[in-house]
């Protein structure tokens, strides 16, 4: 402290002992952009943070109502006399469902243990259809934004062509390799994993390929379409045992004309046998939304170096594709060096993620998700808590705060199990200094380098069991 003093006394002053602090970013906080039912002008195009589905409801409302639902009721019956109705079955015809499943992927998100949110919202539903140009518009938004880590576009298999979908899924890399503390979640476009190798729209290079991660198949999830009952026209066939001339078709009209139509027992119970067969049309989602609850749920209850993977899946019936051990092996390691992530359903286990590659699957450094979304937390922590000494004196003082300040923090990761080695000086480094890392003329030119170095622990993917005879030896 520059103090001169004049007058005699007791002067009290408090020195600094210890080094400041780096606090660590989150790191699974999704940005979802798509369409939701509200979309005025207080939300469209206007990142919103949320940390629960009430909250999403009450700013973007729920799913769209489906139209031009059938439900056929078939009738088998013994005209007797008495009248007696010997079976009946139903079969259900949803038609083209609706494009938007922003709601529903928001259920599957928080389902599988996410957390705090934001969400950006590009159109309303009115249209009908998705438009990627809106999309990428919402993806440009968050540009201004710190705190997200991940990105979803649930909305997106709508798009036209797998072409299109990459194109934003490029754009999405970019915008993370750019800013370097962004990951995207991706699906396989129309379910299907070839797309993602064969399109000319996803680039091929190891920088931008390390900071996303694809996933497959789609999901049958347990929730049922929205709708309403004056959309659901019934189609009532009856065949006749006895009397096969009496056997025909009754008119068709809507459920909400069999509701009121009376209170008769009959009525009633159809009622209720027709919403129970509507209930188990089950929507059917990419797993994108449910990989980002899963993220969120392992970064909170182990930490972003644990692989989200070998983690179940909730609010799901089964994957739409029954992935199989031989299946996988092209899915995993692939020429193209494009990894997907296989969900696959296990007997006695349910439903599992069974990977943890980033899409640059064949390259040792930046294979791994967790890895990378490691490396993604330290480097932006580091670089906020760096942040204070822009400008202080570029000597030996400021030297010993830098290095102390980020070796408590890499220790404290070392400690939680982010880093592998036996003692700290095996799990990481921190070098910085005039001839360590800096020339006389770095210094002269203002620059200050800090080289660090971390062994990150990887997870174990492939556990080999060898067994062999032992001669008797008693």
């Amino acid at each position: 402290m520059a103090t001169t003093y004049k007058t005699p006394g007791v002067y009290v002053e408090e020195i600094s002992k210890f080094p400041p602090s780096v606090a660590q970013v989150e790191t699974a906080i999704p940005a979802f952009i798509g369409y939701t039912e509200i979309s005025d002008t207080t939300v469209r195009n206007k990142p919103k943070r949320i940390v629960s589905l009430l909250e999403y409801e009450t700013y973007f409302g729920k799913a769209q109502k489906e139209a031009n639902i059938t439900v056929t009721i078939n009738d088998t019956i013994n005209s007797g006399p008495p009248v007696q109705l010997l079976d009946q079955k139903f079969s259900v015809a949803l038609g083209t469902t609706s494009p938007y499943v922003m709601y529903y992927a928001m259920r599957m998100y928080f389902d599988n243990g996410g957390g705090p949110c934001y969400i950006c919202s590009v159109g309303d539903y009115t249209s009908g259809t998705v438009n990627q140009p809106l999309l990428a518009a919402g993806l440009d938004e968050f540009e201004k934004f710190d705190e997200p880590t991940l990105y979803v576009f649930p909305d997106a298999m709508a798009v036209s062509t797998a072409s299109s979908y990459y194109s934003l899924i490029n754009r999405a890399l970019m915008q993370s390799q750019k800013l370097k503390d962004r990951f995207v979640i991706i699906d396989a476009f129309a379910n299907n994993s070839d797309n993602i190798r064969n399109t000319a729209s996803l680039g091929n290079g190891v920088d931008l390929l390390k900071y996303g991660a694809a996933y497959h198949p789609f999901l049958r999830t347990v929730y049922s379409y929205a709708y309403d009952d004056a959309a659901v026209t019934l189609a009532h066939n009856v065949t006749d045992e006895t009397n096969t001339t009496s056997a025909g078709a009754y008119d068709t009209k809507a459920l909400s004309e069999l509701a009121d139509s009376g209170d008769s027992d009959f009525n009633l119970i159809l009622y209720n046998k027709i919403k129970t067969e509507l209930e188990k049309q089950y929507v059917t989602l990419p797993p994108s939304s449910a990989m980002a609850g899963v993220y969120a749920r392992v970064d909170s209850n182990r930490g972003v170096w644990k692989a989200p993977a070998n983690e179940s899946v909730s609010a799901a019936v089964e994957p739409t594709i029954k992935i199989t051990h031989e299946a996988q092996q092209d899915l995993n390691i692939h020429t193209s060096g494009k990894s997907i992530n296989a969900i696959r359903s296990f007997t006695g286990k349910g439903i599992l993620v069974w990977g943890a590659r980033t899409l640059a699957g064949n390259d040792n450094e930046w294979k791994y998700v967790p890895v990378r979304r490691f490396f993604n937390m330290v480097e932006e922590s580091v670089e906020k808590a760096t942040a204070q000494f822009v400008f202080e004196p570029n000597d030996a003082n400021t030297w010993v705060k830098v290095r102390a300040m980020i070796e408590n923090f890499l220790i404290l990761q070392w400690r939680a199990g982010a880093l592998a080695g036996a003692k700290p000086e095996q799990a990481f480094y921190v070098r910085v200094g005039l001839g360590e890392t800096m020339t006389a003329d770095d210094i002269l030119n203002g620059i200050m380098n800090i080289e660090i170095g971390m062994a990150a622990v990887r997870p174990a993917e492939f556990i080999v069991l060898k067994f062999s005879h032992k001669m008797q030896e008693a």
